[in-house]
């Protein structure tokens, strides 16, 4: 069965910084492209960030590009969501997503092969 963790967040102060963590099991976490939405209240769902089967490459959405990295270590099946100078449109449930697919990931989260519960954060003004 696999399944997905997160776990980091929380609330934090704008301009501050919180670090997620997503743990998978019961796949071959190599073998799959992994990332992050999010969705806010009133909101759908939205692409934060994607990394590549072995980390070497990703990308983001406009509104966090240069303030997120995502990262991710396969000997720890383990993906990382570091957010940065954080503002309060931040404000989510993140969720980390597996898709045997790298592209496409910012077209919207149908699709994705597998899903974690989610992880709230807040981030004050």
């Amino acid at each position: 069965q696999v399944q997905l963790v997160e776990s980091g967040g929380g609330l934090v102060q704008a301009g501050g910084s919180l670090r997620l963590s997503c743990a998978a099991s019961g796949l071959t976490f190599s073998n799959y492209a992994m990332g992050w939405f999010r969705q806010a209240p009133g909101k759908e769902r939205e692409f934060v960030a994607a990394v590549g089967w072995i980390g070497t490459r990703s990308y983001y959405a406009d509104s966090v590009k240069g303030r997120f990295t995502i990262s991710r270590d396969n000997a720890k099946n383990k993906v990382y969501l570091q957010m940065n100078s954080l503002k309060p449109e931040d404000t989510a449930v993140y969720y980390c997503a597996a898709d045997a697919e790298y592209v496409g990931w910012d077209r919207g989260p149908s699709g994705m092969d597998y899903w974690g519960k989610g992880t709230l954060v807040t981030v004050s003004s």
